[in-house]
């Protein structure tokens, strides 16, 4: 039992469960074109859990659709929540819900207080609603992370252009390294996933991506290489099973953002609380499980390559894109 009353067995058995469950939709064929994409909506609406409860004090609610390393499951969120419980002195909520899109809806609603998202994510929000940057997770020294397209490890393709007619798996309509990166690389080849692929899927979760790779039950996907490595470090019995054809160039890594009506006092609070993290002994040691080096402070300026290449794919025109 974590301190705030969270259960890890609880919540490992949840997490394989929410796995299994993805891996599985997997084996139905999802081809089609991105206007079907919103059926493919998974809601996870019964996944909150609550750290610190205390009576009569006004919860703080942060969701989690995005992961910097599969060791962000709930149960690493979990010690960051109840660190930023024990700063801020208030209860925290952790809000799951099975797609980017959900998530911002909900910190659009202002259900959610502060969300931890991807960059296309990002750019979606802040787009509709303003959606703001709070900090973003340094990795290896830099606030970048890379796209890895994978293939099995016994399969003979050694390119993307030898996944043509093959089984793809995307990660999340919203999401920068499971979507619009291989999406655009297939533009740059005048194609898109409909006249490219057999078919394809979402797994929604980037572990079940190279889960779904290892296992043979699709020929190729598109994942966060920050995943990746870890899950080469700590499950190689599963990315061996794997190998990367092709890495991204770097972009702007998966941020911390909030409410741009969320008040200036409780917004620089929760700043100062991640920015000053890594200086204190328990938060550096919930940082170093995340593989995180520190949290900094970020503009969108960070996140304009991937603004150009979601703006690519969507019209379909690669004028002032970017390039590979």
């Amino acid at each position: 039992m974590l301190s705030g009353g969270i259960c890890i067995t609880c919540l490992k058995k949840a997490y394989a469960v929410f796995s299994i469950i993805f891996v599985c939709s997997i084996m139905i064929s999802c081809s089609g074109c991105f206007e079907r994409e919103q059926a493919e909506k998974i809601s996870l609406e019964e996944r909150e859990v609550t750290s610190n409860v205390t009576v009569d004090v006004q919860p703080l609610r942060i969701g989690v659709s995005a992961l910097i390393s599969p060791q962000g499951t709930m149960v690493y969120y979990g010690e960051i929540l109840d660190y930023v419980s024990e700063r801020t002195g208030r209860p925290v909520i952790l809000v799951q819900r099975g797609t980017y899109l959900e998530i911002n809806e909900l910190v659009e609603s202002r259900y959610i207080d502060v969300a931890f998202v991807g960059p296309g994510q990002y750019i979606e929000g802040h787009e509709k609603f303003g959606m703001e940057l709070l900090v973003a997770p340094v990795v290896d020294g830099e606030p970048y992370y890379y796209s890895y397209i994978i293939v099995p490890s016994n399969s003979e393709v050694t390119s993307i252009a030898e996944l043509k007619g093959k089984r793809f798996a995307f990660t999340d309509p919203l999401s920068t390294t499971g979507k619009y990166y291989p999406a655009y690389v297939l533009l740059l080849m005048n194609e898109t996933p409909d006249t490219f692929f057999s078919s394809y899927t979402y797994t929604h979760s980037h572990d079940t991506s190279i889960e779904a790779v290892a296992r043979n039950l699709v020929d190729g996907a598109s994942v966060d290489g920050l995943v990746w490595d870890y899950l080469s470090e700590t499950k190689p019995e599963t990315t061996a099973k794997t190998k990367i054809i092709l890495k991204s160039p770097p972009y702007g890594i998966t941020p911390v953002v909030v409410h741009p009506e969320m008040s200036l006092e409780l917004k620089e609070e929760l700043r100062t609380i991640f920015l000053t993290m890594h200086r204190d002994p328990k938060g550096e040691e919930i940082l170093d499980k995340l593989d995180i080096d520190m949290f900094i402070q970020v503009d969108s300026e960070l996140y304009d390559s991937v603004f150009r290449m979601r703006s690519a794919v969507e019209s379909g025109n690669v004028t002032g894109s970017v390039a590979l």
